[in-house]
């Protein structure tokens, strides 16, 4: 089984590696990029427990340590 994992930051957090990245793409010519924002996603084999179990500890392990939960949201999918 693996987790994919999707770190965001929060709305109203302000990010500046996304607009440093959003600049960037202006310069080149791509003035359609609006609004980018720069994440994290992370790929967790898990192995030994169930589907359901796995839910409950992958919450856990972005809750305590891979995302901050002052600035950052996440989301997440288990898959077989």
């Amino acid at each position: 089984m693996r987790a994919k994992i999707y770190v965001t930051p929060r709305k109203g957090v302000l990010d500046p590696q996304g607009k440093a990245i959003e600049g960037s793409l202006h310069s080149l010519g791509f003035k359609e990029a609006a609004g980018v924002l720069m994440g994290k996603f992370l790929i967790v084999e898990i192995k030994g427990i169930t589907p359901s179990e796995a839910k409950i500890r992958v919450k856990e392990m972005c809750e305590k340590l891979l995302t901050n939960p002052i600035i950052e949201d996440f989301t997440f999918q288990i898959e077989e």
